[in-house]
């Protein structure tokens, strides 16, 4: 089979063969090409002789985007068994087939029916078969070949990333890379120039520059400062074609910023300054600003200020505001207009980010002079000293002069001056209000005028002094005891004592015993140095006994200049201790212990008779609350009779007897167990069809139950039902039951009732009224 094929674009005809496999030595294809002619026999295993270079045999080109009325030719197939009497039909099948691509089944010539976009695809994969129109065998094996979509320049390069901010450094060097851009181009890179890209500037020059081959942006000056101009903008072009005249273009637009270096100094406007200060500044506070230019920003124009000389170095400071980036001068020392009336003040500004790519541009700092002009102010007395400290006893006299204060107008007309401590005087004199104790301070503000509008505080401290007039005393209330078991010179109680005076006039304390009173046969007294004092006994056992309370009088003095002193009395009790020292007791009731029981036994013994009692009230309960059983007799407990001490009233008797219990089978349903024993098996609950009410025979009802008390293992041996509406069939007396009686007719003769005794003589007469009623 032989294909060839033509393309617009190429000025020579294309033949694209396939080559048919032979599976015998008696069938064979031969390839027929336009211009290079090349003979080859498949089947051979061995070529003797180099053939000449050929078209690719298995590839169609065909044009993309072709916009003509009538279909694009593609190719054509032939088979050498193609004899042109139409016997073969030729059949394309795979990718497009009979959509995209058409063929005439009987020349071979393929077409293309719609319009192809290489950038959607590149290429089609296809199969093609010569057969036998009669037999629709085939004459060779399919074939599968390739049509490619042939492109044009029909896409403009784009730049998918644009458009771009980017920023460069201010006095950058020339040449300094400031952006790569790049540019696709949706054309074949492989076919022609359609996506060789190639770049320009439109725009920003002289300023930049671009790499036509790279897309690399450049700056094309020296030093270009920000100061002078700072924002940018270029617009990049490119052209596909490699540039040529009617290559297709797209362009984007480049923003470039410059940024801040530091390449400018600061600069103060004017090289002299002055400055006016009132003499009533008050110090610490802010006086004045003062602030130097600098044309970078950010970081590159900050700044610090620092007075570097004049005579007001110790008087002013300056600090720096970072939001402003001002120097604030401060007052460092009160002013005083009569003393100087003004300060000389050279202040500098540097700034505190250097770079020393640029430090051939410095230096980075300037300098400036201030003149400070001191005003005079009319202004308040001033006191010899900030605060005075007066001291005082707490008993002295009133009108006692406690200390002096001293002020003067600084003011060179030097006016009267008035002190007020709510009394017109100078002199603090002493007020019963002023009393007070333990040597606090008590201050008194004091302010002076010389005019009635500038007024001076100053506080006095007065310090009252404590004088020894406060009798020592215990320090609180003690409960000594003493055991019955002490010993003699052992330590009982520690006590201790306080003072209202001062420390000076309070402790040391001395603890001794009354001299003017007999020594105490049973307790003494030893002062520890210590401000304490222990209390000791002087013989062996005490008894509560004999005497359960002593009294101990002790003497207390101070060491204040007169020392004072007091007397107080202790009380001791005795008490009964452990061998330890721990208290047993101390109340009346702790003799009863005297017998040998101590208090934790008397406690057990009286809870268990507590507890003995309230088992028998409990037993006792129990007992009471327990019933009767329901068999009282004693000759057999398997006999089921029962005893009654009256007779029953009859059929009037409503209350000794329900017959609904025996009518009602629902109230039979719970099962009854003996109370002597336990059941071994339990049954599960037995469910029947409730019959109406009306239709209830008693004697069935009861011969049913018994036979399942009988059948059922768990239910006593014995029936204990206690109350019988039906005797049975086998009783002579029949039934005794009066159901039924007043709408039943009865021919039983009720006469031997009378004949059974005085039991049933309430029966038999009840019996004979309604027989001699029935026979009247």
């Amino acid at each position: 089979m032989k294909i060839t094929s033509t393309s617009c674009i190429c000025p020579v005809l294309v033949c694209l063969c396939f080559v048919q496999r032979c599976y015998g030595t008696a069938h064979h294809s031969s390839i027929k090409v336009t211009r290079n002619q090349t003979k080859h026999i498949e089947g051979e295993t061995e070529v003797h002789h180099r053939p000449k270079r050929g078209w690719v045999w298995n590839q169609f080109f065909v044009l993309e985007e072709h916009m003509g009325p009538d279909p694009q030719y593609v190719g054509k197939l032939h088979s050498n068994s193609d004899k042109g009497d139409g016997s073969v039909k030729y059949i394309l099948t795979g990718e497009g087939a009979g959509t995209i691509f058409i063929i005439d089944d009987t020349t071979g010539d393929i077409h293309s029916t719609k319009s192809l976009d290489r950038e959607q695809k590149t290429h089609y994969v296809l199969h093609a078969q010569a057969i036998d129109r009669r037999t629709n065998k085939p004459l060779e094996p399919e074939s599968e070949f390739i049509i490619k979509v042939q492109d044009i320049n029909d896409n403009a390069p784009k730049f998918t990333d644009g458009p771009y901010i980017v920023t460069v450094p201010e006095m950058s060097d020339m040449g300094t890379s400031v952006l790569q851009v790049t540019a696709t181009d949706a054309d074949d890179p492989t076919y022609g120039n359609s996506a060789r890209v190639v770049y320009s500037i439109l725009q920003g020059q002289p300023y930049f520059s671009v790499d036509p081959k790279t897309g690399v942006i450049r700056t094309a000056l020296h030093n270009m400062d920000r100061e002078a101009r700072e924002h940018y903008s270029v617009v990049i072009q490119a052209k596909d074609m490699a540039g040529q005249v009617g290559g297709l273009s797209g362009s984007t637009t480049v923003n470039i910023t410059l940024t801040d270096v530091n390449d400018n100094p600061p600069r103060f406007p004017q090289k002299h300054y002055q400055l006016y200060v009132p003499e009533s500044a008050q110090v610490g506070s802010a006086v004045g600003k003062i602030k130097a230019n600098d044309a970078d920003t950010g970081s590159n124009a900050d700044m610090t200020y620092s007075i570097i000389n004049g005579d007001g170095i110790g008087i002013f400071s300056i600090s720096t505001d970072k939001e402003t980036r001002e120097g604030i001068l401060s007052l460092k020392k009160p002013l005083n207009y009569e003393k100087k009336k003004s300060y000389t003040l050279t202040i500098e500004g540097a700034n505190t980010h250097l770079d020393f790519r640029f430090s051939h541009l410095g230096p980075f700092k300037d300098a400036t002079m201030l003149k400070i002009i001191v005003g005079d102010v009319d202004e308040p007395p001033l006191f010899s000293m900030p605060s005075y400290i007066m001291e005082v006893y707490e008993n002295a006299k009133i009108g006692t002069v406690v200390g002096t204060v001293l002020a003067q107008d600084p003011d060179s007309a030097n006016s009267l001056v008035r002190y007020v401590t709510g009394h017109s005087i100078k002199e603090i004199c002493f007020k019963p209000s002023l009393q007070s104790v333990h040597g606090k301070t008590k201050y008194i503000p004091v302010c002076f005028a010389d005019n009635p509008g500038l007024l001076s505080h100053v506080t006095v401290g007065i310090r009252v002094l404590d004088v020894n007039d406060n009798p020592p005393e215990l320090a609180r209330e003690y409960d000594i005891v003493v055991c019955e078991n002490s010993k003699p010179g052992q330590v009982i109680h520690t006590i201790s004592a306080t003072d209202k005076d001062d420390f000076a006039n309070g402790p040391r304390f001395n603890f001794f015993l009354d001299e003017r009173l007999s020594i105490n046969p049973n307790f003494t007294l030893k002062d520890n140095e210590d401000n304490t004092a222990s209390i000791l006994t002087r013989r062996r056992r005490f008894s509560r006994t004999i005497q359960d309370v002593y009294y101990l009088p002790i003497m207390i003095s101070d060491g204040g200049i007169p020392s004072l002193s007091s007397s107080s009395t202790l009380t001791v009790r005795v008490c009964a201790c452990e061998r330890d020292g721990r208290v047993r007791t101390c109340h009346a009731e702790a003799f009863l212990s005297s017998a040998g029981l101590s208090t934790g036994a008397l406690i057990a013994i009286l809870l268990c008779v507590v507890i003995l009692l309230a088992i028998v009230v409990l037993f006792i309960t129990l007992r009471r609350s327990k019933k009767e059983p329901l068999i009282i007799s004693e000759e057999d407990v398997r006999e089921n009779v029962v005893t009654y001490d009256d007779e029953g009233g009859g059929e009037e008797d409503t209350e000794a007897f329900d017959i609904t219990a025996l009518r009602n089978p629902s109230a039979a349903e719970e099962l009854k167990y003996r109370r002597d024993i336990r059941p071994e098996v339990k049954l599960t609950p037995r469910h029947q069809t409730l019959s109406p009410l009306e239709s209830i025979d008693v004697q069935e009802f009861i011969k049913q139950k018994l036979a399942e008390a009988d059948l059922d293992p768990s239910v006593p041996p014995y029936d204990s039902l206690q109350t019988y509406a039906y005797e049975g069939q086998r009783s002579e007396a029949g039934s005794i039951s009066s159901l039924d009686s007043a709408t039943t007719q009865s021919d039983q003769d009720y006469h031997f009732l009378g004949d059974w005794g005085p039991e049933f003589k309430k029966l038999a007469e009840l019996y004979g009224e309604i027989e001699s009623e029935r026979t009247t």
